[in-house]
C-alpha cells in the first residue's frame, strides 16, 4: 500500500486442500480467481465454487473463508481496503469438519 492510497492487494495460490482462516474486511473484499478451482463460505452459508475467472465480492464485516478444493489448487488476487489502519481481521481456523461440508 502506498499512501494516500488504503487499498492493497496481491496474489495468493492454495494448494489443494489449503484455505484461510474465518476472516472479515472492514470495508469488504474483491476476489479474482486467476488459477484453478476453489471454495468460498460466508458465515451460516453454503460453500460456493469459484473457479478461473470468476469475481468475488465480500461485503463488509461478513465473516468468510476461501481457499483451494481437496483436488485442485487455486490462485486468486485479493484486494482490500483499510480503515483505521486495519485491512482485514483473522478469527479461528475453519475446521476439518467445516471444510467438507
Amino acid at each position: 500500500m502506498h499512501d494516500p492510497s488504503r487499498t492493497s492487494g496481491g496474489k495468493v495460490t492454495f494448494a489443494p486442500g489449503a484455505r484461510s482462516a474465518w476472516h472479515t474486511h472492514p470495508l469488504g473484499q474483491t476476489l479474482i480467481v486467476t488459477d484453478g478451482t476453489g471454495w468460498i463460505q460466508q458465515w451460516g452459508g453454503p460453500i460456493e465454487e469459484i473457479r478461473k475467472g470468476d469475481v468475488i465480492w465480500i461485503p463488509p464485516g461478513v465473516k468468510h473463508w476461501h481457499g483451494a478444493t481437496p483436488n485442485t489448487a487455486m490462485t486468486h488476487i485479493a484486494i482490500q481496503e483499510q480503515l483505521n489502519g486495519k485491512a482485514v481481521e483473522w478469527m479461528e481456523k475453519v475446521t476439518d469438519d467445516q471444510y467438507r461440508k
